[in-house]
């Protein structure tokens, strides 16, 4: 019945156009359908090139992607002290002091060295991992800059050995976190050190075992302290590793070279840090000290960071300065010196000279200011339809002054070669790379940073792969 029924309209369809007609309408039919496939075809390819589409990573995948990267690349992801990667003419200078490390405090570069890894003990250096200790108490919230603190009977200068560095801390005064701080930051005092000790962990030897736990985090495996202050010959490190330390110290707590290690001068004990039974007396028992850091208010810049001294140790000195944006950090151990006078004559010689040749010879290029540190590629073919090219790591570039007037200027004529492909066919793994960004000074590579897919894509199935594949006449 049913085949009745198509044959009857068929004849009549037959009927009612001649064979001329219906080859024409046939060929109206099949082109609409070929028009509409293309347009639909048109319009579903066109989103792989409407690439501002992409989706943001999501938190799970934006903590996998750094936990990869951080893994493949830990040198240059990482904290530890690292050669320029491009290689240059090592340098003749006239150091003075036995051991000496110069680097750039943005990338932990290292311009300059000198005998770096062997080992010498800190001396009062030691007094900025104590420094240290306590801003990550603070960033905890276990301690406040103005929380005071009851100086312990081991940290009275009554108590104190007759040549040790003090801030005059004694019986019954009443002294602030920020107010220490500055004690050890500027007059170096061991009594501080003692105090914030207690203040933190109860009892030296508890402090120094959270000392050497937060060394050993750091990678410091040549750091080892029997004491906070400096003071024994016991403790020891490296120029290398102490120049690794304040790199850290100074990047994670930028503050501290303002608020403590910039400052000029102390006075203290005031008179509101006086026992009931001295207030009387209001500040004529303060004592003023000047900063021990003898390149303070000399060299342009200079705003930091630690001297140290005992006889075994030498002359030592943490020197840090900025100028235009760049900063440079550099450490001298077993400094020459008969005397705080001799003394203080090298450790200014050796730092200016390590500086100026710094500043004079190098600048820094920041990748993140001057182009862009993202690039999304269509992937055709897999079971999403985008990609974001990231570099594999964001570090400033250290310029060397090999042809503009100064190196700044050269810093400016820095150019960024970027590579991407046009596309990536068929799906992508995270952290793969797809690209580079080449940073060239004129025809010289500065340093070539590869460019990773910054999230995983699977492969699409058969019938998605071969729409993929149309896809690509598009992207061609």
């Amino acid at each position: 019945m049913k085949n009745d029924f198509i044959k009857v309209k068929v004849e009549q369809f037959n009927k009612k156009f001649t064979p001329s007609q219906i080859k024409v309408l046939a060929g109206a039919a099949v082109f609409f359908c070929l028009a509409l496939t293309v347009t639909v075809f048109i319009l579903w390819s066109s989103a792989y090139l409407k690439l501002s589409n992409i989706k943001p990573l999501s938190e799970e995948q934006r903590s996998s992607l750094n936990a990869f990267l951080n893994n493949t690349y830990p040198l240059q992801r990482g904290e530890n002290l690292k050669k320029l990667p491009y290689p240059i003419v090592e340098a003749d200078l006239d150091v003075k002091a036995g051991s000496a490390v110069l680097v750039d405090a943005s990338n932990g570069c290292i311009l300059f060295e000198k005998n770096a890894d062997e080992p010498i003990p800190p001396a009062s250096i030691t007094k900025l991992f104590v420094m240290y200790i306590v801003f990550k108490e603070i960033e905890a919230g276990t301690l406040s800059l103005d929380e005071t603190v009851a100086p312990p009977e081991n940290s009275w200068t009554v108590n104190m050995p007759s040549d040790a560095s003090l801030m005059f801390l004694g019986q019954g005064q009443i002294v602030t976190v920020r107010e220490l701080l500055k004690g050890l930051a500027v007059a170096s005092g061991n009594d501080a050190a003692l105090a914030l000790a207690s203040k933190i962990s109860g009892s030296t030897k508890a402090f120094v075992e959270r000392m050497n736990y937060e060394a050993q985090a750091l990678g410091l495996t040549r750091t080892r302290f029997v004491e906070p202050s400096g003071y024994s010959e016991n403790n020891m490190t490296t120029a290398r590793e102490l120049a690794e330390f304040c790199r850290i110290y100074i990047n994670r707590y930028p503050e501290s070279l303002k608020d403590y290690h910039s400052a000029k001068d102390i006075r203290y004990p005031l008179q509101d840090n006086l026992p009931s039974w001295q207030r009387s007396k209001g500040d004529s028992l303060a004592v003023y000290q000047k900063n021990t850091n003898p390149l303070l208010g000399l060299m342009e810049g200079c705003d930091g960071l630690k001297t140290g001294f005992i006889y075994e140790s030498g002359y030592n000195l943490a020197l840090t300065a900025a100028r235009n944006g760049v900063r440079f950090l550099s450490i001298t151990m077993k400094g020459p010196g008969t005397g705080s006078k001799q003394g203080n004559y090298y450790r200014v010689q050796d730092g200016n000279t390590m500086m100026e040749w710094a500043f004079s010879s190098f600048a820094d290029y920041c990748p993140w200011k001057n182009i862009a540190q993202s690039y999304t590629v269509a992937v055709p073919g897999a079971k999403g339809k985008y990609v974001n090219l990231i570099p594999a790591w964001n570090n400033t570039v250290t310029v060397p002054h090999i042809k503009g007037t100064t190196a700044l200027e050269d810093a400016q004529n820095i150019t960024a070669e970027v590579s991407i492909p046009r596309w990536i066919y068929g799906g992508v793994e995270q952290g793969s790379i797809h690209g580079q960004i080449q940073y060239k000074l004129g025809d010289t590579v500065l340093e070539t940073v590869p460019l990773v897919a910054d999230r995983k894509l699977l492969k699409a199935g058969l019938w998605g792969r071969f729409w993929g594949k149309l896809a690509l006449l598009r992207l061609r």
